[in-house]
């Protein structure tokens, strides 16, 4: 077909291809070359599965970065999930995506670069979730001594779940409630603390009853097998669980995050039944033997009671001896109360008799015509009584009247202002016959100070002797040779040196 034109040049006789044949056949070669393959990188822009349920990342190394993808039934049956940073070893086949021209690997299995690679993500996930506090030994609860239900958090299919009802059936039969979960894969972690959480959501006086202790726990494994029960929201529901919670995962060699949330960690399922409830026979025997101690003390008690009321019956004396002397006085009482009731009702009677002949008809009416006259008596002098009142009420008016009129006012004021004005000049004699004797007091006390002090007998020609440091010599002997000494007399003081010891001179 080909041929020249004088406008598009000389025609290719090489195949044409559309955009969807040669993304087929890319798609095609690609996959039948790299069907299997085992690609080891560093998980890059990880955001968890999407919301149809498949995961879409990258893998990288240094140079070079490979698109991925997890199908959702493959998530579903990966032993650990994808992490951002994780190093992995992803084993699937390469494929081409055509709506974008990229190639991507479709993983089938994902494990971890090398138990170390877990390790490290694991020593790194617990030391930050131990800065939040959650591994606080501050925080743990105390298991209840015999508690009425226990849930147990497990696969409801294996083992691990006859071990401990058949532990706890053989040592204190009680109330056990299995919360099913898957113990191995991506969904342990959810499901886990999803019981977690249920449980300590339980209505106490609920349908269900609400268990007094919890035990998470599963068989033995592998690190990897064991990945899911270190889970960041298994660790997060354990410490923020209401119920103590026994973790019991794996052997006693093994360890995950959820032993350090935990508030006590089991090494065995088993051992995890038999801290969770006490042995039925050896508390019966306790109290058969506390029963025994009991009745032994109580009889004990009750005989040295009984011996302590004997010696304090032969303490007390007779009921004749105590009540001998209250008898005879009751008696005596007895005997006086007929003559006493007999002398008060003759004195009654008197006193009756007397009352009833003074309130006789003809006496309470000459009582009546008194009181009578005594009123009209008070009747009679009422009006005089009020006029004579009104006239000393109308003479206080009248008083108080001329009191208040303004001449009376003012003759009062001019009376107050002459007082006053005698008061100040009487204020003013006082005050100066106050300086008066103060002044002449001063002169007397400076006379008598001039009279005693030493100046007065050195106007008479009498000298005193200061020393050194200023104070008056009163001995010669305080007077060594070479001292310099201070004379003072009336008109000025005169410094001299001693030229012999005073002590000599007091000897000679």
């Amino acid at each position: 077909m080909a041929s020249d034109s004088p406008f598009f040049g000389k025609q290719s006789n090489v195949a044409e291809y559309s955009v969807s044949e040669i993304s087929g056949a890319l798609k095609r070669t690609v996959e039948d070359t790299f069907g299997h393959v085992r690609v080891r990188g560093e998980i890059s822009g990880y955001r968890g599965p999407h919301s149809s349920g498949h995961a879409y990342f990258a893998l990288k190394d240094d140079r070079a970065r490979l698109e991925a993808v997890i199908w959702r039934g493959t998530m579903a049956r990966l032993r650990f999930l994808p992490e951002e940073g994780m190093e992995v070893i992803a084993t699937g086949k390469l494929t081409t995506y055509p709506g974008s021209s990229k190639y991507q690997i479709v993983i089938d299995q994902l494990e971890p670069a090398g138990a170390g690679a877990l390790m490290a993500l694991l020593e790194e996930r617990k030391r930050r979730l131990a800065a939040e506090g959650l591994f606080d030994p501050a925080m743990k609860q105390l298991l209840p001594f015999m508690p009425r239900v226990i849930g147990v958090i497990t696969s409801p299919t294996g083992a691990v779940i006859r071990d401990i009802i058949h532990r706890i059936s053989d040592r204190f039969p009680l109330h056990v409630i299995v919360w099913p979960v898957r113990v191995q894969g991506e969904t342990t972690g959810a499901e886990v603390a999803a019981a977690v959480a249920g449980f300590n959501a339980l209505a106490p006086d609920g349908p269900i009853p609400r268990p007094d202790l919890l035990i998470v726990a599963r068989g033995g494994g592998s690190l990897e097998d064991l990945w899911g029960f270190n889970d960041e929201a298994i660790v997060r529901a354990v410490a923020a669980s209401h119920i103590p919670v026994i973790s019991a995962v794996g052997h006693e060699t093994d360890w995950t995050l959820i032993d350090l949330a935990a508030d006590v960690r089991a090494p065995t399922p088993t051992g995890a039944a038999e801290m969770a409830v006490p042995v039925k026979a050896d508390l019966m025997a306790t109290v058969a033997s506390q029963a025994a101690r009991l009745s032994s003390a109580v009889s004990r008690f009750i005989d040295l009671k009984r011996q302590a009321y004997r010696a304090a019956v032969r303490a007390l004396p007779s009921a004749d001896q105590l009540l001998g002397l209250p008898r005879r006085r009751f008696d005596e009482a007895a005997s006086r109360l007929v003559r006493a009731l007999f002398v008060n009702t003759q004195k009654k009677r008197v006193h009756f008799d007397g009352r009833a002949r003074q309130i006789a008809p003809h006496l309470l009416l000459r009582r009546l015509g008194e009181f009578e006259r005594h009123v009209m008596t008070i009747g009679a002098r009422l009006p005089r009584g009020l006029e004579a009142y009104l006239r000393d009420r109308r003479a206080i008016h009248a008083r108080m009247s001329d009191r208040l009129r303004p001449d009376a006012l003012l003759q009062r004021t001019r009376q107050a202002s002459v007082l006053i004005g005698q008061l100040d000049r009487r204020r003013d004699q006082a005050m100066l016959l106050s300086l008066e004797r103060r002044k002449r007091r001063e002169q007397e006390l400076q006379r008598l100070m001039r009279s005693l002090s030493y100046e007065s007998v050195l106007d008479r020609g009498f000298a005193v002797v200061f020393g050194a440091d200023g104070k008056p010599v009163k001995s010669a002997a305080a007077i060594a040779r070479g001292d310099h000494l201070s004379i003072r007399l009336h008109d000025g003081n005169v410094s001299v040196t001693a030229d012999q010891d005073g002590k000599s001179e007091a000897a000679g």
